[in-house]
């Protein structure tokens, strides 16, 4: 039916959706981040270890949006004070955070144990009415995010930042500390999706857990008319483009087309929304 095939659209696109909408708040405030990837998988694999640990999913969901916030945290220093590039800054750590996951996990899985495994799987697997959890939060969560973004003055500073910087800070905006918040909800983002991506896998492979996340995400926003350039879109535009990403994968998946031109497709479909986007400036 229509309905069972939205509701498992909407399960696939979530935790790359809920991903979507950091990525969307940092390309409106004309940054990038291509990290999250990694993020999920450093949070992912060590949030295996704590819950093991524990026991308490409650505990590892919130060491998940503390140690994402913190990844987070370190990306918007090395911006805003360290002036580096966004693109160059978060290029280098979606390569450390990688890096530490796959040595602390020796290049092997993190896995959950037998015994916590069947509960905690229902997290991601379960659903209310019908409606998967997974879609729940999601939606719970682009609801946040559209409400901060259009409601609150850090919305409206974010905006002002990703049009002109210059003026931003003329107009007395704390354009340093606007840039650092939108990188730490990125990574808290990132973290609440390495939380809900352990549950729906009850493992987490250190060398390609979240891989091309930033990717899939990037591509979300594009689709949703958010400009790449910064400063405009509407957040429920990046919670539909991800359900475009997903069509398009279901598409490819129907047409038999290689998995290997993922990528392809999805980096045509980011060209090819940036030129629409610039021939709608230009006119």
């Amino acid at each position: 039916s229509s309905y069972a095939n939205l509701s498992t659209l909407l399960l696939q696109a979530s935790i790359i959706g809920i991903i979507a909408l950091g990525m969307a708040l940092v390309i409106i405030a004309g940054m990038i981040d291509l990290s999250v990837g990694s993020i999920v998988a450093l949070v992912g694999g060590l949030g295996v270890v704590v819950l093991n640990a524990t026991g308490n999913a409650w505990i590892t969901l919130l060491f998940c949006m503390i140690f994402g916030a913190l990844l987070g945290t370190i990306n918007g220093l090395l911006v805003a004070f360290g002036k580096i590039a966004p693109f160059i800054a978060t290029l280098a750590t979606m390569s450390a955070y990688r890096s530490i996951i796959v040595q602390i996990g020796q290049g092997g899985p993190f896995n959950i144990n037998s015994d916590i495994e069947p509960w905690f799987r229902m997290i991601a697997a379960g659903n209310v009415l019908g409606v998967p959890n997974l879609a729940l939060i999601f939606i719970a969560l682009m609801i946040v995010v559209v409400v901060v973004m259009t409601r609150t003055k850090f919305g409206r500073y974010v905006y002002a930042v990703g049009s002109n910087q210059q003026a931003a800070r003329l107009a007395g905006i704390n354009v340093n500390m606007i840039k650092i918040i939108c990188f730490i909800i990125t990574g808290l983002l990132a973290g609440i999706s390495a939380f809900l991506l352990m549950s729906r896998l009850t493992s987490i492979t250190a060398a390609n857990a979240g891989n091309q996340f930033e990717l899939d995400a990037i591509a979300g926003v594009a689709i949703g008319g958010i400009a790449m350039t910064g400063g405009r879109g509407a957040i429920p535009g990046s919670f539909f483009g991800s359900l475009m990403v997903q069509m398009i994968e279901g598409i490819l998946i129907a047409a038999r087309i290689p998995p290997f031109l993922d990528g392809l497709v999805k980096g045509g479909i980011i060209i090819f929304t940036v030129l629409l986007q610039r021939r709608k400036d230009e006119n």
